[in-house]
C-alpha cells in the first residue's frame, strides 16, 4: 500500500563530512548477472604487459560521513547524522527517451545507527543493514573498519599516491572517471517493470588520491568475485549533497 514511500517521493539535502571511495575492476562477464537486463555495464578496456585486452567493470565501495540529512527545506536540527557504507555498481542506462544515463546500480548499504536503516527501509530501496561502523583519523592516515563484518579501509594521505598496484588505469586521470559520485543512482522494479532514477547533485567535488594502507571487503566475497582487482583510491572532503525527487522510467 506505502511502496511508493520507496521511490523517494521528495529531495533530500545532507552533508558529506568526507568520504572514502575504493573501485575494484572485475571482468564484465563476472558482474553481468549482478545487474538487472535493462542496465548495461560501465566499463573500461585495458592492456595487461602481455597485450592482452580485458574489458573491466567496477564496483565502488564508499564509506561516508553524513551529516544533517533532512528532506530539503526542513531545519538542520532535524537531519540526521550517521555513517554509510555503500556498494554499488558503475553501470548505463538508456530511458525511454532513449538517453543513456550513467549512474550507480545498489548492491547493498550499511549503517551504524538504527534510525537510519528504519528510515532507509520507508523511504528508499538501498537495501540498508545495520552494522558497527567506527573510524581513526589522524593528520595522515585514516581508517573505517566495523567487528561485526571485519570489514576494514585503511588509507594514509601522501602527495604523488601511486595507482593501487595492477590498476587497469594507467594515470589518476583516467582513473578519476570511476570515482564517483555519478549523477544517478537505480534501483530496478522487477514486477512492474520500471527504473527508480534518483539523480544527485553536489557541489565542491574534488576527489584526492589516496594510498591504500590495507583493505578487507568481506561484502566482495560474498559477490563470489574470483580476484577483484583494487583500480583506484580517492578522499573527499567537505561536499554539500542533494538528491532529486525520484523519477520513475517505464521499460518499453
Amino acid at each position: 500500500m506505502f511502496d511508493f514511500l520507496k521511490n523517494h517521493p521528495f529531495p533530500v539535502q545532507a552533508f558529506f563530512e568526507y568520504s572514502l571511495v575504493f573501485s575494484f575492476a572485475v571482468p564484465k562477464e563476472e558482474l553481468q548477472n549482478k545487474i538487472p537486463v535493462c542496465l548495461e555495464l560501465d566499463t573500461f578496456k585495458s592492456l595487461d604487459n602481455q597485450g592482452k585486452e580485458t574489458e573491466y567493470a567496477f564496483v565502488a565501495v564508499a564509506m561516508v560521513k553524513t551529516k544533517e540529512l533532512r528532506p530539503k527545506g526542513f531545519p538542520r536540527f532535524m537531519g540526521n547524522d550517521f555513517f554509510l557504507i555503500g556498494y554499488r555498481i558503475f553501470v548505463n542506462y538508456i530511458d525511454s527517451n532513449g538517453k543513456k544515463l550513467r549512474g550507480l546500480y545498489i548492491l547493498k548499504s550499511e549503517t551504524n545507527k538504527a534510525k537510519m536503516q528504519i528510515l532507509g527501509g520507508i523511504f528508499t530501496q538501498y537495501k540498508y543493514s545495520i552494522i558497527d561502523i567506527n573510524t581513526h583519523k589522524t593528520d595522515k592516515q585514516f581508517s573505517v573498519f566495523s567487528k561485526k563484518t571485519e570489514f576494514v579501509a585503511k588509507v594514509e594521505f601522501e602527495e604523488n599516491t601511486d595507482l593501487p598496484k595492477n590498476s587497469p588505469f594507467k594515470d589518476w586521470k583516467e582513473a578519476r572517471r570511476f570515482a564517483g559520485p555519478l549523477p544517478n543512482t537505480f534501483t530496478f522494479n522487477s514486477k512492474k517493470k520500471e527504473v527508480l532514477i534518483i539523480k544527485g547533485l553536489r557541489q565542491n567535488w574534488r576527489p584526492t588520491p589516496v594510498k591504500i594502507l590495507e583493505y578487507n571487503i568481506p561484502f566482495l566475497e560474498e559477490l563470489n568475485l574470483k580476484n577483484p582487482i583494487l583500480a583506484n583510491a580517492f578522499q573527499i572532503e567537505n561536499i554539500p549533497y542533494e538528491w532529486e525527487k525520484g523519477k520513475i522510467d517505464k521499460i518499453k
